[in-house]
């Protein structure tokens, strides 16, 4: 006895694809997703083990949990606790391909998407999730040198800079060397400038205290920039503050209404006065990513595409956006925020969307945006979290805080390992990704660039 799936019954909806014989099988519709990111795994996700033809398209072959990033700059964390291959990720879903490619644009004549290698790859929906980049506004050349916190090659290289300052401090006979070794400066007072901040100034009073014994803490600095009139400006007042005091607390200077007029490979230029420094970390403001340009797009709002309500591109019906590359409104007619439960959402609403459109011939409703609350973390037992109506800070916000990015990570074993290494270092206050890269010689060379 055999049984025979007929999938052309499921796929109701007409296309141009489809044969003009009612008798001929139909193809399986193709979704193309552009990203794999929080968005892109989302729209995958729920597409999978379905009829649908889904391949997925990334530059990188991991994804990767950014929101916790800081942590592998600041060796608290390993590149491997919050990153998985794709492939991975994917694996059981037997309808979703991989594409390890460069995409380089898009024909939309043609329905095709082009890659820096191999064929063009066929669709017939497009979803575009390739997130976002840090806006160095106009100031490229400071990318080299003040690297920002989007990939893990950037947090390594963080991390690399960070630890070998402090081993050069130790081995330096000259005080002023020593303090510019151990200064690190920080330009963009939103949550992850907040966090590298704090994370930065645990990490080295640590270090000082307990492993480098001819360092003391009158070399150590902690610099936060800001050009606006205070940090964390998504964030209620009163919660901004409490962030102010809690990073004095920790040392960390707080410079507001501070605009940054010059960096180079030893010194930041701001309000006139050089601060000699090893270490700059960039987290003033990022831009969408310049997917807009394959379709011919003027991007708005820092290049983000602007979309309809149901996330399709304005004037493209079969191509959707979604996350930070796209500029979607919530129901207050504002753009929505660049935030990772903004793009999980939009990618849940949208897989089931596209399930619903190519199976069943049903157009969805319009994406509606759920706040689940903003959040940043200051330090060891301080956090802040804004929910709109109500408001935590402090221990139990930083605990709230915790839960939420745990239970966020991508699988079960990344779970058990982040709580496990939180717990460990939060009785310890050790760090067990300490190592630096025996490769450092792009870091020595910028080094000797500005000596």
């Amino acid at each position: 006895m055999s049984f025979h799936l007929d999938t052309s019954s499921l796929l109701r909806q007409p296309n141009r694809h489809r044969s003009a014989d009612p008798a001929a099988p139909q193809r399986p519709q193709k979704v193309v997703i552009v990203g794999a990111g929080f968005g892109g795994l989302a729209v995958a996700r729920a597409l999978g083990n379905s009829v649908i033809d889904v391949t997925v398209i990334d530059r990188r072959n991991h994804n990767l949990f950014q929101p916790l990033l800081y942590q592998v700059a600041t060796a608290a964390l390993s590149p491997a606790d919050i990153s998985e291959p794709i492939r991975r990720s994917l694996g059981r879903y037997r309808n979703i391909k991989v594409v390890l490619a460069e995409v380089t644009g898009v024909d939309t004549a043609a329905r095709t998407v082009l890659v820096d290698h191999g064929v063009p790859i066929p669709y017939d929906r497009l979803v575009i999730a390739t997130g976002s980049e840090y806006n160095y506004f106009g100031h490229d050349e400071w990318r080299a040198i003040a690297p920002g916190l989007k990939t893990i090659h950037e947090a390594r290289q963080i991390r690399h800079r960070l630890l070998l300052a402090f081993e050069r401090a130790e081995l330096s006979q000259d005080p002023e060397e020593k303090k510019a070794l151990l200064t690190s400066v920080i330009i963009g007072g939103g949550p992850t400038g907040v966090e590298m901040a704090g994370a930065i100034a645990e990490l080295g009073r640590f270090m000082i205290t307990r492993d480098f014994r001819r360092l003391s803490p009158e070399h150590f600095r902690v610099l936060l920039l800001e050009a606006g009139p205070r940090i964390l400006a998504a964030f209620p007042e009163d919660l901004t503050d409490y962030a102010t005091r809690s990073l004095a607390g920790l040392g960390v200077e707080v410079m507001t209404g501070r605009r940054v007029e010059s960096i180079t490979a030893g010194s930041v230029i701001v309000g006139g006065e050089t601060i000699r420094t090893a270490n700059v970390i960039w987290g003033a403001g990022v831009k969408a990513s310049p997917a807009a340009r394959w379709f011919g797009i003027e991007g708005k709002a820092g290049g983000r595409i602007p979309i309809d309500p149901d996330l399709r591109i304005t004037g493209l019906p079969d191509v959707f956006a979604l996350g930070d590359t796209a500029l979607g409104l919530g129901e207050d007619g504002k753009p929505l925020p660049a935030l990772a439960q903004v793009a999980k959402q939009q990618g849940q609403y949208l897989g089931h969307a596209l399930r619903q459109e190519l199976l069943e011939g049903k157009k969805p409703a319009p994406f509606r945006f759920h706040n689940r609350g903003n959040t940043a973390v200051i330090g060891r037992n301080a956090a802040i979290f804004d929910f709109g109506r109500w408001r935590l800070k402090g221990y139990v916000a930083w605990l709230l805080w915790a839960l939420v990015h745990v239970y966020l990570l991508v699988n079960f074993e990344k779970r058990i390992l982040v709580t496990v290494q939180w717990i460990w270092r939060y009785l310890t206050r050790q760090r067990g990704a300490r190592l630096i890269d025996e490769n450092a010689t792009a870091y020595r060379a910028t080094r000797e660039e500005g000596a």
